[in-house]
């Protein structure tokens, strides 16, 4: 094949469908995953008549643990290996974390960690025998900020991906392939409708910080090509990051807890 693939999980909408596009103006294939399989093929056929992009949509849940393989597995029975790898596919669990059901957390768990750990795992030996690769693992500036009551997990899920993603940059150095973390903070997508939280946030979250999904994945696509290890999108999101790493913890923790709660407000 001539052109590249680039694989995308939780391509249905948001950050990940903007990930897609941007890819496919940039003359990539694309193979997109996510739950539901209406959003992807709409998304498949705009691809197609905007950018003459082949597209490959896998309908799968990564909280299955199957998953990973069956996606990859799918591509190469149609003779495609993957270029880019797009981990996106995310979300957060409202509660405290005594009050969330195991069950909840470890599903959590398998799609935030264990399911991008396994695909880039799957992916990077080929990258590197190719001297071709590139990873973008979707973090969220709550990875770079001290943890917050409620949504427990979530925070230190994606600090896992930032961490993840340094190292994996740093072992890639010279090979041809680009480990990138992205730290977007709010981003207009339907993520806070899942999780119920859409109208606290919209209470508590100033107009000003808020980015769109089209302008965090442009950030990302140019750190991408750029091998920087981690992308923060939008100047307060840089400014909340950098005070995060200067004060000292507590302080920190303090800032983060009062913040914090206004979303816990009835």
């Amino acid at each position: 094949m001539d052109r590249r693939l680039a694989l995308v999980t939780g391509a249905s909408a948001g950050i990940g469908a903007a990930m897609a596009r941007i890819l496919a103006s940039h003359g990539y294939d694309l193979a997109l995953t996510a739950r539901r399989g209406d959003r992807l093929e709409k998304l498949a056929d705009e691809l197609n008549l905007r950018f003459a992009a082949e597209t490959l949509t896998i309908v799968a849940d990564l909280a299955e643990p199957q998953a990973p393989a069956q996606i990859l597995d799918h591509l190469a029975a149609h003779g495609r290996d993957v270029d880019v790898l797009v981990n996106n596919a995310g979300y957060s669990t409202p509660g405290t974390y005594a009050a969330t059901d195991w069950t909840a957390h470890e599903t959590f768990l398998r799609v935030m960690l264990q399911a991008p750990a396994e695909l880039a795992h799957r992916v990077l030996p080929g990258m590197l025998a190719r001297r071709f690769g590139r990873i973008v693992n979707v973090a969220s500036l709550a990875g770079l900020i001290p943890g917050a009551a409620g949504h427990t997990l979530y925070g230190p899920s994606k600090a896992f991906l930032v961490r993840f993603s340094q190292g994996l940059h740093l072992e890639t150095v010279g090979k041809g392939v680009h480990v990138t973390a992205l730290c977007p903070g709010f981003t207009f997508s339907e993520f806070h409708d899942v999780n119920g939280q859409r109208e606290r946030v919209n209470e508590a979250v100033p107009p000003w910080m808020w980015m769109g999904a089209d302008e965090v994945a442009a950030a990302g696509y140019e750190a991408m090509e750029a091998n920087r290890p981690i992308c923060v999108p939008g100047a307060p999101n840089k400014a909340i990051a950098a005070l995060a790493h200067a004060l000292p913890d507590d302080w920190a923790l303090a800032l983060t807890a009062q913040h914090g709660g206004k979303f816990r407000k009835a």
